[in-house]
């Protein structure tokens, strides 16, 4: 883990400011900030995930200075070695896993996420359910949803949600919300609306849609997590 040397409070306040990805999350929060306001939704505080995955702490370290909470991660393995140390140190950071999960990394993905948003099947439900109770965790869920039917990528069709949700409350399991990949050829807005409704019928009160290239879109429909990750830490390589 990088640490920086502190001189006074005032001067190590001003190397955090100006570090590349603090000052591109400022960017986006004031962004976000205005189209909030021309939507007038006055109340409306969406949270944004720093999805951080590939990137060394050194990277990710000013942000945490800086006072950001949330961060996102694809791989259970990666994970574990980025921030186990870190979060016994900052028990207020939240840790979000937003790859596909494997049933046999769930017993590691309890210990070390607080948030799982890729749930799509009835087996890692279940596997969940039962590592958590063992680690006392109570992991905030979200069921992503597969809306183009794309094959390549994860997620319950939405004819099965209903009964996917019903299943997953039967395990007791903290579903939040729900989750989306919209294709990336086509534009968001449909798609984001779509989730939006499928949320609202469901009385869930979270929603995780809307990336670097369109999260402004999806403030139009109410998403509470915003995963962004290139326009905070640049493209990956």
């Amino acid at each position: 883990m990088i640490r920086f040397k502190l001189i006074n409070k005032v001067k190590w306040s001003k190397i955090i400011l100006m570090h590349t990805t603090v000052q591109n999350l400022i960017n986006i929060q004031n962004e976000i900030k205005s189209n909030i306001k021309e939507l007038n939704k006055n109340n409306y505080q969406p949270k944004i995930i720093a999805v951080s995955k590939t990137f060394k702490m050194n990277h990710i370290y000013p942000l945490i200075e800086y006072g950001h909470l949330h961060y996102g991660e694809n791989k259970v393995q990666e994970a574990i070695e980025k921030w186990s140390e870190l979060k016994l140190d900052k028990k207020n950071l939240s840790l979000h896993m937003l790859g596909k999960l494997q049933t046999n990394k769930v017993k590691n993905a309890v210990k070390i996420f607080d948030y799982i948003h890729s749930v799509d099947n009835l087996k890692l439900a279940k596997k969940i359910k039962v590592e958590q109770e063992k680690y006392n965790k109570n992991i905030k869920i979200f069921i992503q949803i597969n809306l183009a039917n794309e094959e390549q990528k994860s997620g319950i069709k939405k004819k099965d949600l209903n009964s996917f949700y019903k299943e997953c409350l039967s395990l007791n399991l903290n579903v939040i919300g729900l989750m989306c990949l919209p294709p990336e050829t086509i534009n968001p807005i449909k798609f984001f609306e779509e989730l939006y409704n499928l949320n609202k019928k469901l009385n869930l009160t979270e929603l995780s849609m809307g990336m670097s290239a369109d999260y402004i879109d999806a403030l139009k429909f109410n998403s509470t997590f915003l995963r962004i990750g290139s326009k905070i830490f640049g493209e990956r390589t």
